[in-house]
């Protein structure tokens, strides 16, 4: 059994904030306080502070000039700003990572789609997006290039508030059908057709992204 790292204090705290931002515990425009966020989490000001900080970098958080931490409001530009942009990262790793697939590699997709779905039909949202964010990590990081997937974790985490916000079926659909059609492909062997199904995930997603309200 591999050994995993105990997270930090700040990795914790970062993971617990983004999970509520992620699933709305904290909604759009929520006011952050370091000093109420430590007092819940039962930690220090400083790892708080720091956690913030890095939220921000990925843009769940925005500091405004008098200092007051809010939670990011998603547009509808935004939100396709964001898909633009994670498709463009996502599709470039996918490309690179594809002759470097092995049967692994294969088995832990079909193990992460599977989870995906069986994370949607619980309602479980936040291990659905983990488990279907995984999927396109596996063949990423078969790239080999870290950098990449760190650009392209940082632009998924700021987008899983968009899927989590609009969780409806229809939305989700169209991942877990392209994410089955991609995974036919590589199994059968057909690598050349894989980025173009890959990309449509996001053409569709985009589209569909386009018909939705948004209330800012």
């Amino acid at each position: 059994m591999p050994y995993a790292v105990p997270l930090t204090r700040r990795e914790a705290i970062i993971r617990q904030l983004r999970d509520e931002i992620v699933t709305r515990v904290l909604p759009p425009g929520a006011v952050i306080k370091d000093a109420e966020v430590a007092a819940r989490l039962g930690v220090s000001i400083t790892p708080v502070r720091e956690a913030i900080a890095q939220l921000a970098a990925e843009g769940l958080i925005d500091i405004a000039p008098n200092r007051i931490r809010r939670v990011t409001y998603v547009t509808q530009k935004n939100a396709l700003e964001l898909i633009d942009v994670m498709g463009v990262l996502a599709c470039a790793g996918v490309e690179w990572g594809l002759d470097n697939l092995t049967e692994t590699h294969l088995e832990q997709m079909r193990e992460r789609l599977g989870e995906f779905v069986a994370g949607l039909q619980r309602g479980d949202v936040t291990a659905a997006a983990a488990a279907g964010a995984d999927f396109s990590t596996i063949m990423i990081m078969a790239s080999g290039n870290r950098e990449l997937q760190t650009h392209v974790d940082l632009v998924v985490a700021r987008t899983l508030r968009l899927l989590a916000l609009n969780s409806d079926s229809d939305l989700w659909q169209i991942w877990v059908d392209g994410y089955r059609e991609v995974l036919a492909l590589l199994e059968r062997g057909d690598r050349s057709a894989v980025v173009e199904r890959y990309r449509a995930i996001y053409q569709e997603y985009r589209a569909h992204v386009q018909t939705l309200q948004f209330p800012y």
